[in-house]
């Protein structure tokens, strides 16, 4: 028997071990959320190979050219992602999801430019000025992009990001009321009154 079917073989009875396991599990709803679990990555990933078989059904393209279709379906983009398969690398994945941010970010007399990706950290560099809206909202924007596109990065730097200072109002300077003279020689009177 060639190896890979062994090790299919053996990771098959691990499963089966670990699903008998789960199924004699004594507190209940710890037993329901495993049992449940279990389903919902069964379903999701029998979703995925749904996709690829119509994907490919309906397809007349090259394997190649069939393959840059699934990256393109959002569940198996998320799936080879997951694994490390994805087919277009990160620096691509990046610098489309920047290609579509780009028409807000243009909208608002802004734009971004990839820097580059190092350590699992994408740079990217915000540049122009935002008419109508703070910096931060475009960084909102390029950070949802770039995350949609590359879930699988460490982080995101956004250079050019420019925090607007806080608005300069009223300084309030605390005065501590004056006694009032007569308000004084009243008390002095009452009290004179009172001995």
């Amino acid at each position: 028997m060639p190896q890979e079917v062994q090790e299919q073989h053996r990771q098959a009875a691990r499963i089966e071990t670990l699903i008998q396991e789960i199924a004699a599990f004594p507190d209940p709803h710890a037993r329901e959320t495993a049992e449940e679990l279990v389903r919902a990555l069964v379903d999701m990933y029998g979703e995925g190979l749904a996709r690829l078989l119509e994907i490919t059904a309906e397809s007349e393209a090259s394997a190649l050219a069939l393959i840059d279709t699934f990256a393109e379906d959002e569940l198996l983009s998320s799936l080879f992602t997951l694994h490390g398969l994805h087919p277009i690398d990160i620096e691509t994945r990046i610098m489309q999801a920047l290609d579509e941010v780009g028409p807000f970010l243009k909208s608002h007399g802004g734009n971004v430019e990839f820097v580059r990706v190092e350590d699992g950290i994408a740079h990217v560099r915000l540049q122009g000025s935002c008419h109508g809206c703070s910096s931060s909202t475009l960084k909102l924007a390029i950070e949802e992009a770039i995350y949609k596109a590359a879930p699988d990065l460490d982080g995101l730097q956004v250079e050019g990001v420019n925090v607007p200072p806080p608005r300069p109002g009223i300084p309030i300077v605390f005065v501590p009321p004056r006694r009032r003279k007569d308000s004084t020689r009243s008390t002095e009177q009452g009290a004179g009154k009172m001995r």
